[in-house]
């Protein structure tokens, strides 16, 4: 008999997308699977039926996707804000919930232009096939767009009058936060540290939820993928100006 409440469905060797997800369901110490990383049939054959297959009524358009009893939910952002409430990592409010829900969105829009840094052309052409681009989209990156989105961040902690976004109390999209200064770390580490000068808050709780026991205990697990030239994140150092 599987017990485990949710199914998460993303590429195994990748954190990517997936990996705001992972984080929420490691802080609220949920039961989940990461399915794509099973062996054999019940790994990725298993994600790619339900992308595929003919009998879902309601597929995914890609990974990430959850599987929560017969409900299947696509989209990072969709995915969290069901399961903030569930996991506690949300306001009950209606009101609430939208702020955290349009803060998530907000990181979404930052995932894309960090992962355009390195395919400003598309991500069917290898970066070695637009590095020129990718140096001017990088740079512009860095001169515009980086400091937009965190200093924005930056404020909403500063007008929270917490730790958190939210005040006191820690939300899912704190997590993603924190994953977003991880990464950037990675792929822009000089970059970064000339960037944190300006963002004292948002470094000060990248540190806060590093330091959460479930969180501190799943990155250094064999759950936490590696880094790697690959996904999201990807160090150039060409790039790192």
């Amino acid at each position: 008999m599987n017990t485990t409440a949710y199914e998460l469905y993303y590429w195994p060797t990748i954190q990517g997308r997936g990996e705001f997800v992972r984080l929420a369901l490691e802080e609220a110490g949920a039961d989940y699977v990461d399915v794509a990383r099973r062996g054999g049939k019940r790994g990725v054959p298993a994600m790619m039926k339900l992308l595929d297959g003919p009998r879902i009524e309601r597929p995914p358009f890609a990974p990430p996707f959850l599987k929560a009893g017969k409900l299947i939910i696509g989209q990072t952002a969709d995915i969290l804000l069901y399961l903030g409430d569930r996991l506690g990592l949300a306001p009950r409010d209606e009101a609430g919930k939208l702020w955290v829900h349009q803060l998530q969105l907000t990181i979404t829009d930052l995932v894309v232009l960090i992962h355009d840094t390195h395919h400003p052309i598309s991500g069917y052409l290898y970066y070695e096939q637009q590095r020129a681009a990718a140096k001017l989209r990088t740079k512009y990156f860095w001169r515009y767009r980086a400091p937009k989105f965190l200093r924005y961040f930056e404020r909403v902690l500063a007008k929270s009058g917490g730790p958190y976004l939210l005040g006191r109390r820690l939300s899912y999209v704190d997590l993603s936060l924190f994953q977003i200064v991880e990464g950037l770390r990675y792929a822009f580490p000089k970059r970064m540290k000339r960037m944190e000068k300006n963002i004292p808050r948002v470094v000060a709780l990248h540190d806060r939820v590093a330091k959460r026991p479930r969180v501190a205990a799943y990155l250094a697990s064999k759950r936490r993928i590696a880094f790697s030239q690959w996904g999201i994140y990807r160090y150039f150092r060409a790039l790192d100006g």
